[in-house]
């Protein structure tokens, strides 16, 4: 199957969407809008009702989707008649909407409606209900965004990168308690691994956070059982109850280091990367679905209060080619360093793809928003650091690095920050042997924008002019980086999320705070672009942005061992 024809079935994936008009100026009582008759002597059997609770997301100024998903009891007959009710208050006096939606039986008996005719820069309340056996979910809580001139700042709690089986879900707990008004997920919302899998630890088992299905996820049916866990989680369920989502994939919704055509994660032995990737973006859009046209090209911008021009970006799937490895270069002398530049810096290489390219291009050109923010998986930043450092890192991030490994990290990584400090103290000793050690600079991590920078050198020539913020998580860590043109130009900002919960530098290095706090230190002397890293810490971004300032909050849990959703704020940043 080619790459065209990957595209066009997956965007013939068809989903039943609701459409729903909201009445305006007339309260509409329930009851008078429901056909459904309830039925005194049905008594329903079992589980039954909307454990995966209600969901919202793609907020705009007057439409939002409302989502849920609905198991019938086992003696139900018929396909379940669910009414929809929104409402401007949350004991539901002052009714909106009260329609039957159908439940999507072809899409995991999940419930997707398109609610529009909405008032900008409200809260909405909405609950789903099955009258023929009283079924009824919780009450959501939502909101559009504002208009230009509607509000003075627009708060995003940026998140990713939830890992069920490495802890209790207290980012999101302490996101359900936070004032953001809108919830920017960028990924690896599932992990797609098995019991045992990656992001095992001594928790696992203590919490009873073992993954379901207990096989990595290939199938569609497997994909959409490690949904339905997530999604009956008690702190995701909340935050979903209480905030508007928007979404975007990264890899492990599919497979881990996932590209256009394929995924390190995928083996010869599970079958077709084709089919897997259909499988899992056709279980995406029906537990987070986004309003789109196309399944396949989830990228689409937000209008926020004439302040922010949110742009969700898919670089991982839609056009992504498959990344570089250094151990691809290595040779019995080193590092093949002419063959990795001449891929490296091919011009062709590409993360986006050429349509999602002119259409960010486009984007960002057209809009008179104070500041162009780009929802991106992964670090847009340039992290250079010495390549002596290079193979160091690599061996110690394959796990198998003895002692004697560390210790000789330790000792280079010492060296090379003394010596890039009496470079920026001016001191007229140091050599060029010594400046060239600190100098000579590869990026470390392929699979982010580092491994493209042609391309971002194209993105950074389109913001020119324009308030440029990047957001970003993938890795795990906290970072905050200025964006910078090969040239050394300043180009924006980033502002990169740590995890919900899966493992960061910690798990390489180990959790001793001296050890831990002397990389952080050390990489943001070595990179030059780097201002800050958390390396140890699960967290979130509160980005606020208003028209003479954008702030990002680096605000991190206690622990994940217990229920605790109390935060401290490490690090804050603005541009203005």
């Amino acid at each position: 199957m080619n790459k065209q024809e990957i595209l066009q079935k997956l965007s013939r994936r068809n989903f039943i969407r609701n459409s729903v008009i909201a009445a305006t100026g007339a309260t509409l009582l329930p009851s008078v809008l429901t056909s459904c008759e309830v039925v005194d002597d049905y008594f329903p059997i079992r589980d039954f009702g909307f454990p995966e609770g209600i969901a919202s997301f793609d907020p705009t100024q007057d439409r939002v989707i409302l989502w849920t998903r609905y198991t019938p009891a086992s003696n139900e007959k018929g396909k379940p008649q669910i009414l929809l009710d929104v409402a401007t208050d949350s004991e539901f006096k002052q009714v909106l909407v009260s329609q039957p939606v159908e439940v999507d039986t072809a899409s995991d008996n999940t419930v997707n409606v398109d609610v529009s005719n909405l008032t900008s820069n409200t809260k909405y309340y909405y609950r789903f209900r099955n009258e023929s056996n009283r079924a009824m979910s919780a009450v959501g809580e939502t909101r559009t965004l504002p208009a230009a001139g509607e509000a003075s700042e627009v708060k995003m709690a940026v998140v990713s990168c939830a890992n069920y089986q490495s802890g209790l879900f207290n980012v999101y707990g302490a996101v359900a308690e936070s004032d953001a008004d809108v919830v920017v997920h960028l990924g690896d919302y599932i992990y797609e691994y098995e019991v045992g899998g990656y992001g095992t630890n001594e928790l696992t088992l203590a919490l009873g956070r073992l993954h379901n299905p207990t096989g990595e996820t290939i199938t569609l049916n497997e994909y959409r059982a490690r949904y339905r866990q997530y999604r009956r989680d008690e702190q995701l369920q909340k935050l979903h109850q209480l905030k508007p989502f928007i979404c975007v994939w990264d890899d492990h919704e599919i497979a881990n280091n996932a590209y256009e055509s394929g995924a390190l994660n995928h083996q010869p032995g599970e079958g077709s990367y084709e089919t897997r990737k259909l499988n899992a973006i056709q279980a995406w859009h029906e537990y987070l679905p986004a309003r789109v046209t196309d399944n396949a090209k989830i990228y689409r911008n937000f209008e926020v209060a004439g302040i922010v021009n949110l742009m969700m970006l898919d670089t991982r799937i839609v056009g992504r080619d498959k990344q570089l490895y250094y151990t691809d270069y290595l040779t019995p002398n080193g590092l093949d360093a002419a063959a990795f530049l001449t891929d490296w810096q091919n011009p062709n290489r590409t993360i986006l793809g050429s349509e999602q390219r002119s259409w960010l291009m486009s984007a960002m050109g057209s809009s008179s928003a104070k500041w162009q923010v780009l929802g991106s998986q992964v670090l847009m930043g340039k992290m250079f650091i010495p390549a002596e450092l290079l193979l160091l890192v690599g061996q110690i991030a394959a796990g198998n690095a003895g002692p004697e490994v560390f210790a000789q990290f330790t000792a280079s990584v010492t060296q090379l920050v003394t010596i890039k400090v009496r470079i920026l103290q001016g001191d007229p000793t140091v050599t060029d042997a010594e400046r060239a050690r600190v100098e000579t600079v590869l990026p470390y991590n392929l699979d982010a924008w580092d491994g493209y920078p042609v391309e971002r050198e194209i993105i950074y020539a389109a913001a020119s002019g324009k308030e440029l913020i990047s957001l970003a998580g993938d890795t795990h860590n906290a970072w905050h980086s200025d964006l910078s043109t090969v040239s050394g130009t300043r180009a924006g900002v980033e502002f990169a999320t740590s995890s919900v919960t899966s493992p960061g530098l910690e798990a390489l290095f180990g959790n001793d705070p001296e050890t831990i706090g002397g990389l952080e230190q050390a990489l943001t002397t070595l990179i030059d672009d780097l201002n800050y890293l958390n390396a140890s810490d699960r967290g979130y971004v509160m980005a606020t942005f208003s028209n003479n300032e954008a702030q990002s909050e680096w605000r991190f849990v206690e622990t994940i061992a217990v229920k605790n959703t109390a935060t401290f704020t490490e690090h804050t940043a603005s541009e203005v």
